[in-house]
């Protein structure tokens, strides 16, 4: 179930509400267990057993963490974090190892029947609980001794399909927070959170997204087939689509959960105004990006060990957020192609990007948009070498004139909105109340309307 589809919007949504508005407060964890486990099983109770084993695992070795003393202590989270990353690499790593092996060595080893279809949010609840108990070896938090709550932090269906992964030292005292947990600030905020995602997601990101498809889709033009500015045109609106989708999915997620009390850091800053790569990983996926600095980065010694250790741990990590975004080749490279462009900045460039005002902004959108390059390599009909030919060897083909009067309005209207334009209009229509609402109920229509239309057409197509 995603948060833009109609049974989401129309019976999920407002009948979870409904019932977490009028339990009592000392019930409202367990009613919001209930309905993220409804969550969680819509499509199925396949890995139910998983989720449900891992939880009861990291609930009592938490507790067994904060009780241990002397050795044993500093050998309990090890062996967590060693365990659930077990989980994690088994399921959604095993037969990209497998296949490396085989093809290094032509041992022959069978791929196991995993892979296919992941347990839902996988990703980001493994690096909760690995989160969860470093926090609670290191003191920053003290374990959980209530299994309901634990739970409800594990399984959290606002954040269980695309994050953010927000620790549990941030929301612990909201989830004990019984008595005036939903307030009508944060209630308001949460719906136009909520609105403002679904807006650039079904609006924007589908919409642009459809220029990507018309050209390496199976029934598109075929990326051999196009001209370098129709090839430029589309990675383009690739890089447009991902951020309003990731970004649109991150405000909607921080929008349900202030709907349901909790009060949860932004995700995204405006990525695409940056002036440097190192400027843009603090405005992109910032929850990632934070969890990596906290969890391997400053543990491994950050930069306090010399610049070669620094470096050394920078390679680290990237290498780490590359696989942790997918089971394939382009994905490390895309880690180790950041780590190359923050190594220059830190070393020499950055100085300079800083002394900057036009140069620097260009110089990051042209590096991020190659790199959704690298990103989206292991997509059918989206070949590396032969994007790379495309974009930097002139070649003639089809024209992108056709998709400019399709897409033209649509590609400027995403890079306005990418802009901190739309925000700062917010910000001064909001001084006028009656103004604000009427245009955030026509925003709210039109994308119910899209929503409904798109369903419409779906199952339009499946009857044929």
């Amino acid at each position: 179930m995603v948060f833009n589809s109609v049974v989401f919007l129309f019976c999920f949504l407002p009948l979870s509400l409904l019932l977490y508005y009028l339990a009592p407060g000392r019930v409202k964890n367990l009613i919001l267990l209930a309905e993220s486990l409804v969550f969680y099983c819509w499509t199925g109770t396949a890995f139910l057993p998983l989720i449900l084993c891992l939880i009861l695992f990291n609930y009592l070795w938490g507790l067994l963490t904060a009780a241990a003393r002397g050795k044993l202590r500093a050998f309990l989270p090890a062996v967590a974090a060693l365990g659930n990353l077990g989980v994690l690499v088994y399921f959604k790593y095993a037969n990209f190892l497998i296949d490396t092996i085989n093809q290094i060595g032509s041992f022959g080893i069978a791929e196991l029947s995993v892979g296919d279809v992941l347990p839902l949010g996988i990703s980001y609840y493994i690096f909760k609980i690995i989160s969860y108990e470093i926090d609670v070896y290191t003191g920053k938090i003290t374990s959980e001794k209530n299994l309901i709550t634990f739970s409800c932090y594990v399984l959290f269906f606002p954040q269980l399909i695309v994050g953010p992964i927000v620790p549990y030292r941030d929301m612990a005292a909201q989830f004990h927070k019984t008595a005036g947990r939903c307030s009508l600030p944060l209630m308001e905020r949460g719906v136009e959170l909520f609105v403002f995602g679904l807006a650039k997601k079904v609006l924007l990101a589908d919409s642009i997204g459809a220029l990507w498809t018309d050209i390496i889709g199976s029934g598109g033009v075929g990326l051999a087939n196009v001209s370098t500015p129709l090839a430029w045109l589309g990675i383009l609106a690739y890089s447009l689509q991902l951020y309003f989708d990731f970004a649109g999915y991150s405000e909607m997620s921080n929008g349900l959960a202030a709907l349901l009390g909790f009060d949860c850091p932004a995700n995204f800053d405006l990525p695409y105004i940056s002036g440097s790569i190192t400027e843009f990983w603090r405005r992109w996926h910032i929850s990632l990006s934070t969890w990596f600095r906290d969890y391997i980065y400053i543990p491994l010694g950050g930069n306090r060990k010399g610049k070669a250790r620094q470096l050394f741990n920078m390679l680290i990590v990237w290498a780490a957020t590359g696989i942790w975004h997918g089971a394939s080749w382009n994905f490390i490279c895309w880690g180790l192609y950041y780590f190359v462009l923050l190594t220059l900045e830190k070393l020499f460039l950055l100085k300079h990007l800083k002394r900057g005002r036009v140069w620097p902004h260009l110089y990051t959108l042209v590096l991020v948009v190659l790199g959704w390059g690298i990103f989206t390599a292991n997509q059918p009909g989206a070949p590396l070498g032969l994007l790379m030919q495309k974009l930097f060897l002139a070649q003639g083909g089809i024209s992108p004139l056709y998709y400019l009067r399709n897409y033209g309005v649509l590609l400027a209207l995403g890079c306005l909105c990418a802009s901190a334009l739309p925000r700062r209009l917010w910000q001064k229509i909001s001084r006028f109340p009656p103004l604000k609402v009427l245009l955030f109920l026509l925003l709210a229509v039109l994308c119910i309307a899209y929503v409904v239309a798109a369903t419409n057409t779906t199952a339009l197509y499946a009857n044929f």
